[in-house]
């Protein structure tokens, strides 16, 4: 029987067949919306995330008849499309048959400063306050706010030491946009000889005198991983362009928020760290992947790099600043390229690296935030801004994001040789009727130490030998007012919700381990060996660190699990 004379199948003419193509269909009226949002615009497959945060800031949500006019549009398939914006955690898909979300979101970070602070009950004092019909109020991981706990956002306002009075009132005037805060401006920072450094390199300048500049300041890469600064570029360099270079601005691992810190303020010194390195690897253009949590940074960034366009520093459009979309797994540098390709955030295998197969294939340097506020500084400064700092053995400054049980939390430029001591004392010391008991020395990723052991510097290689790191040097005290089990918990939950999926360790080893955890009396044999499986066979270093609170505690706390 010949295909068009099957029942069922689609066919020209009278039949039973149906009278349209399989999958969803176009909507005429959804595709006049989505043209006239992309009208003049670049529809390039990997602008694909920016253009569902086009469609997302314009409706407030994603309709599937939006999704399959922006398929149309962009000639990528509904399947793409979809698996994209139901990756991230800030696209609001909406299907035919269900309600658009409440024009406010309140989102309620539930990370673990915030949580010591009272997000939970401020969560459930806001759900009982407002009209859910109005406003929608959801839990979210950190919001890099952590030195002003309880934290929510409010549209993209961020509320800091957040109460429902004042959301409230927040809500009654409508305060609902990001609060800008004053930085140092293109012009200031010419004024102070800002972009002289650059200008001369570019002139007569020699890539591998900086590189060993950079190289022997000990800068390392301030992300977490502690990679030599200066040897990534001779590996960039050392492969055929076009090149790449990807600035990591996912600053997602709870308790950190130095790079926020110094892009509200100095946001120029970053920029020509980055104009040194790209310089440095001949890049054809700098991508710049920033976290959708931090509205103001965005906003500061695209106004002074229109001004680095009209001084004639970058052609327009060498900078391309991208916009997260709430994953945190794109803090891994390989997620984030394939983010920045416009697609799910998952971790690559490797190698190949990078600095090989990086961007559309071609080698790509990434640094991190603050690496490239410190090139900027050593190159204009000179490699003694951090050799000639020393303590303990250690040399050079780290920037220390302090929370939870102290009396002044905040970002604290110190000796890499400090103690937990040293940065206890530097942020004011503990709470008045608290007792310092334990601490996260680099996040949720480092897990927990007991105060026992306060001695050691918080700096690379230094607290490998207690089983975790210094990480990027995200510091949450706690009390003898906390639970170490508690705290554990939310950082099981936090890999949970965070985790991509891709690779069976991380997805179910995470699920698995909160079930355990939430267990009168933890089976430790049981989550040990879950353990070492998500440690041994995770692709990447979300499932292999996971398991770091879950031992450390054990370790440390038996007697509360």
């Amino acid at each position: 029987m010949a295909l068009d004379e099957r029942k069922g199948v689609w066919k020209s003419g009278k039949g039973k067949g149906r009278h349209t193509p399989k999958g969803r269909q176009l909507d005429d009226q959804a595709w006049s919306d989505v043209k006239a949002l992309l009208e003049g615009k670049d529809l390039s497959r990997d602008l694909l995330i920016e253009h569902l945060h086009l469609i997302q800031d314009t409706y407030g949500h994603l309709a599937v008849a939006h999704l399959r006019a922006l398929s149309e549009e962009m000639r990528v398939s509904m399947a793409e499309v979809y698996e994209v914006a139901t990756f991230y955690a800030h696209f609001d898909v909406v299907k035919e048959d269900d309600s658009p979300p409440p024009s406010l979101t309140i989102r309620v970070c539930d990370s673990l400063s915030c949580e010591m602070a009272g997000a939970q009950q401020l969560k459930t004092a806001l759900e009982e306050g407002l009209d859910p019909s109005k406003v929608r109020v959801l839990r979210a991981p950190c919001m890099g706010r952590c030195d002003t706990a309880p934290v929510l956002e409010l549209g993209h306002n961020h509320i800091d030491h957040a109460t429902p009075e004042k959301v409230k009132a927040a809500i009654k005037a409508g305060d609902t946009h990001a609060c800008i805060p004053d930085y140092q401006t293109f012009a200031s920072y010419v004024a102070d000889g800002g972009y002289q450094k650059l200008k001369d390199l570019r002139a007569s300048g020699d890539w591998e005198a900086v590189q060993e500049t950079v190289l022997s300041s000990g800068l390392r890469g301030l992300g977490g991983a502690g990679f030599p600064s200066g040897k990534k570029w001779g590996f960039v360099r050392a492969n055929p362009g076009p090149r790449y270079l990807a600035v990591n601005g996912d600053e997602g691992e709870p308790g950190t928020f130095k790079d926020r810190y110094y892009l509200e303020r100095t946001p120029h010194l970053f920029l020509e760290g980055m104009l040194i390195a790209s310089w440095a690897v001949e890049a054809e253009t700098c991508f710049i992947y920033m976290r959708d949590e931090y509205p103001a940074v965005l906003h500061i960034l695209r106004a002074e790099i229109e001004a680095l366009e009209k001084a004639g520093i970058v052609a327009p459009g060498y900078i391309d600043l991208r916009r997260g979309a709430g994953a945190y797994i794109c803090g891994e540098e390989s997620a984030m390229i394939e983010s920045i390709e416009g697609k799910r955030g998952l971790p690559r295998h490797r190698p190949p690296f990078v600095a090989q197969v990086g961007i559309f294939g071609r080698p790509t340097l990434v640094h991190n935030v603050e690496t490239l506020h410190w090139v900027a500084r050593v190159c204009r400064e000179g490699p003694e801004v951090l050799t000639s700092i020393e303590k303990n053995g250690r040399k050079g400054l780290r920037s220390y994001s302090i929370s939870g049980r102290v009396k002044a939390p905040g970002v604290y430029l110190l000796p890499a040789g400090s103690t937990i001591m040293d940065l206890i004392e530097a942020a004011g010391g503990m709470l008045d009727g608290h007792a310092f008991k334990a601490y996260q020395p680099g996040g949720p990723s480092a897990g927990l130490l007991p105060a026992t052991i306060n001695d050691v510097p918080m700096d690379f290689d230094t607290l490998q030998a207690h089983g975790t790191f210094i990480g990027s040097a995200a510091i949450v005290v706690l009390s003898d007012h906390d639970k170490a089990r508690d705290a554990a918990l939310n950082m099981l939950r936090f890999f949970e919700d965070e985790s991509c999926g891709q690779c069976t360790p991380c997805r179910v080893g995470c699920e698995k381990a909160v079930k355990l955890m939430q267990a009168d009396q933890w089976n430790q044999a049981l989550l040990e060996e879950l353990s070492q499986a998500m440690v041994d066979a995770s692709i990447c270093g979300l499932g292999q660190a996971a398991p770091n609170p879950i031992r450390l505690t054990m370790k440390h706390f038996a007697d509360e699990v």
